[in-house]
């Protein structure tokens, strides 16, 4: 049987690796993310499909959020900076 229900991506329980995906996203990211799925999906989507989502096209969610990849969302919503640019201030002190 399939039970289909309305709700919000933040409220959503997921399992797995999207469990760990999911905790690094925003509100606002989730109303983004959301809204893109709306449109792909207009006939909603199961709980599997959203978590499959959520845990093996980490790079596409991070895309549609405007981050070339997860990693680089992950580094953007923990604060900080690219890792180039660490290795680019080390190379600067040692000149």
């Amino acid at each position: 049987m399939k039970i289909y229900r309305e709700d919000s991506l933040s409220n959503f329980e997921f399992w797995s690796g999207a469990k760990d995906r999911a905790s690094v996203l925003t509100d606002d990211d989730f109303d983004a993310i959301e809204t893109i799925l709306d449109d792909l999906y207009p006939d909603g989507m199961s709980e599997t499909e959203i978590n499959d989502l959520f845990w093996f096209e980490e790079d596409t969610i991070a895309q549609w959020l405007g981050f070339d990849n997860f990693e680089a969302l992950e580094r953007d919503h923990n604060g900080e900076d690219g890792e180039d640019d660490e290795d680019d201030e080390d190379d600067e002190d040692e000149e």
